[in-house]
């Protein structure tokens, strides 16, 4: 469907070599690393190995379903809900990052 320019009022077709801006191809794919790096990185440094504000992540003795739970609803006074900026299967993806982490290797 072709897109018409208004000017002045008077709808205008675009010249034939002009081209209609492409639709979006959906979302970006999510990525755990970047993500840890953007967000969670401010208070588990290097990526989570090492304790900052936040503990250390690497190691972490809790269950995958306390990490997915406390990544989702947070903590009070110390740690933000994230449920309603990724979906399950993000933060799912978020504990398998955590689970993959090393002291030897870069994440």
């Amino acid at each position: 469907m072709a897109a018409l320019l208004f000017f002045t009022g008077i709808p205008v077709s675009p010249a034939a070599d002009e081209k209609a801006p492409a639709p979006a191809t959906g979302a970006q794919e999510f990525n755990s690393k970047n993500t840890f790096r953007n967000i969670c990185s401010f208070c588990h440094e290097d990526y989570g190995r090492k304790a900052g504000k936040g503990p250390q992540l690497m190691n972490n003795v809790n269950s995958d379903e306390y990490l997915f739970n406390r990544i989702k609803n947070g903590k009070p006074g110390r740690m933000a809900a994230f449920g309603g900026a990724f979906t399950d299967d993000q933060i799912r993806d978020m504990v398998k990052f955590i689970r993959s982490l090393r002291p030897d290797q870069e994440p």
